[in-house]
């Protein structure tokens, strides 16, 4: 059985509301690139955790070599700079599809409780970076042992 389907030149065509909606909701709901973090910063992922006696931070960033690496600690603020480098060299018009990115990268991180820069250790496995930050005396979480006093 042919179902017959009438035919509304406008119904496909979006309101002026719509429109203005889906131009805030793209300008102020969901940020442009403009707003975000500096390119290829987004990219490096990163994981921060807490333990005891340090923040230890790990972030994968293959193809990269320990020696092009670039840590440092200032304030509160870690800082990982580092460089990508294409492994060869082929013509622009042969790729079909390019989404590696090749080229200096930085990122930086503010770490939560003040730690001891010159006890930091840094180990590059896998391409993975991992970095373990001991935390300041201040900041470790200290026992205090109760004593029962006794009775008269």
């Amino acid at each position: 059985m042919t179902h017959l389907v009438r035919w509304e030149p406008f119904r496909d065509l979006i309101s002026l509301r719509e429109a203005m909606d889906r131009l805030f909701e793209e300008s102020f709901v969901r940020p442009q690139a403009r707003w975000r973090a500096p390119v290829g910063a987004e990219a490096l992922a990163v994981d921060m955790y807490e333990t005891d006696d340090a923040i230890v931070v790990k972030m994968a960033i293959p193809g990269v070599r320990p020696e092009d690496l670039d840590v440092s600690v200032a304030g509160d603020t870690l800082t990982i700079k580092g460089e990508t480098r294409a492994e060869e060299e082929v013509k622009e018009e042969n790729y079909i599809r390019r989404e590696r990115r090749y080229g200096s990268f930085c990122r930086s991180l503010v770490i939560p409780v003040p730690v001891m820069h010159d006890k930091a250790a840094a180990e590059f496995e896998n391409g993975v970076l991992i970095l373990t930050l001991p935390k300041a005396e201040e900041v470790k979480p200290k026992a205090i042992k109760v004593k029962a006093k006794g009775r008269e």
